[in-house]
């Protein structure tokens, strides 16, 4: 593997800004341009709700429970109590949605480490293998955290949540993942990112008090841009999947909730995210997975013959990311539904500032295993994905104290531990 540059920590820095020729005679024209961009974006909104309102429910989703089907009573209201219960007033009491999922278990155990009253809800849908997801159920349950199998659709489910804990805060990873799959299974997409995360902004805004909401959006919002590095006042309106889309439109539903009621929501845009206990359908974890069965594996170049490339960031700073947007989050100004001031609204981007060709990914991953990989370069098909992806963390390292320390040979070197660990003794799980 090449060398990590010294100052691959250090924040990445917009370029510099070009004076504008004439202030006064293009004003009418940048007033024109403002005005298409709001309609188009009016209208890409309204499309993304047409679809949530005519899509049938996920097929990949668990079904729908009633009130005390599999949830309700006495002692599972006293389970859900204890795991949200604060070791101190300064503590958190927090809602973690998606919580057997990647990042979710391991944003639900470093807060429960700490002090952290934490409650987790998942719908264990069949995305990828259940067994990993429930593997880190029980890893969990040993934490003491009690995951709610429900899924967000399930209003009467929230609102019970809601009347049981009096949540600080919301940490909203819970998210149909994946580009390709959108092809798919478009609805699933409808379903989990948008209807869901609309039911649980209207749980969230009529609870009292209302908790201060941090939620998972995607780097795959900037889409088709170009400037590199991305930055949190880039455009970000010409997604190139449906997964992007419904992202978009998460930001813009979680503005329109934070002005009219007053919820207070920050908004984290991932960027590939990797490392122990991860996502089957992340290049990483299949690469290693057939590289060590001996299968072909391909690589996608892009359509001008350049090398794909993503800003890995390992797991554990992503982590002290979402907490550092969880402490730093101001309390919502609404009560009961009712708005009563300003509320904070932001958005960071979470990334690694250090972007890695997907053929040194390789590399590294036949270094660590011993094996040669058998690779195919492949054109890169035409289905959502984009050439390279780089974070600028300016605004996080600024605001949330983020900085990411782990380069991409250390954090796969823990991957690779894990996965050879985990996959010899699965049963025991």
């Amino acid at each position: 593997m090449s060398q990590v540059n010294e100052h691959h920590h250090a924040p990445s820095t917009p370029g510099k800004l070009k004076p504008e020729k004439s202030p006064y005679n293009h004003r009418l024209r940048i007033r024109s341009s403002l005005s298409k961009l709001t309609l188009w974006s009016s209208f890409f909104l309204a499309f993304i709700l047409f679809l949530f309102i005519l899509s049938p429910p996920s097929p990949s989703a668990s079904p729908r429970r009633s009130l005390g089907d599999s949830w309700g009573g006495p002692h599972w209201e006293k389970r859900v109590a204890k795991s949200a219960r604060r070791s101190s007033p300064s503590s958190l009491s927090v809602l973690v949605t998606g919580a057997a999922g990647f990042v979710g278990s391991h944003v639900s155990l470093s807060l429960k480490r700490r002090g952290d009253g934490v409650l987790g809800l998942d719908n264990f849908n069949r995305y990828y293998d259940p067994a990993l997801k429930r593997a880190r159920q029980r890893l969990l349950d040993r934490a003491g955290v009690f995951v709610v199998d429900a899924d967000l659709n399930d209003a009467a489910l929230l609102r019970k949540l809601f009347d049981v804990v009096p949540f600080t805060h919301v940490m909203h990873l819970a998210a149909q993942a994946g580009v390709r799959y959108a092809m798919q299974n478009p609805q699933s997409y409808i379903h989990s990112n948008i209807a869901a995360f609309i039911n649980l902004l209207e749980a969230s805004k009529c609870a009292n008090p209302q908790p201060s909401i941090v939620w998972a959006s995607s780097s795959s919002v900037y889409g088709l841009n170009s400037k590199v590095p991305f930055s949190e006042k880039d455009r970000t309106d010409q997604p190139a999947s449906l997964y992007a889309a419904t992202k978009k439109a998460g930001e813009e539903i979680a503005h329109s909730y934070n002005h009219i009621y007053g919820l207070s929501i920050t908004g984290l845009r991932f960027f590939t995210v990797y490392g122990p206990w991860g996502r089957p359908d992340m290049a990483y974890f299949f690469f290693t997975k057939d590289i060590l069965k001996g299968k072909q594996i391909a690589i996608f170049e892009s359509p001008d013959g350049g090398t794909v490339a993503r800003d890995f960031t390992y797991i554990d700073d992503i982590v002290k990311g979402c907490l550092g947007a969880l402490d730093t989050a101001k309390k919502s100004t609404g009560s009961g539904g009712k708005k009563k001031g300003p509320a904070q609204f932001r958005v960071f981007n979470l990334g690694n500032t250090s972007p890695v060709p997907v053929t040194e990914l390789v590399a590294i991953l036949e270094k660590l295993l011993k094996v040669k990989a058998k690779k195919k370069v492949l054109p890169m098909p035409t289905n959502g994905d984009v050439k390279f992806t780089h974070a600028n963390i300016s605004l996080a390292h600024r605001d949330l104290g983020y900085r990411p320390t782990t380069d991409l040979e250390t954090g796969l070197r823990k991957f690779v531990k894990w996965y050879l660990e985990f996959y010899s003794k699965k049963t025991s799980w």
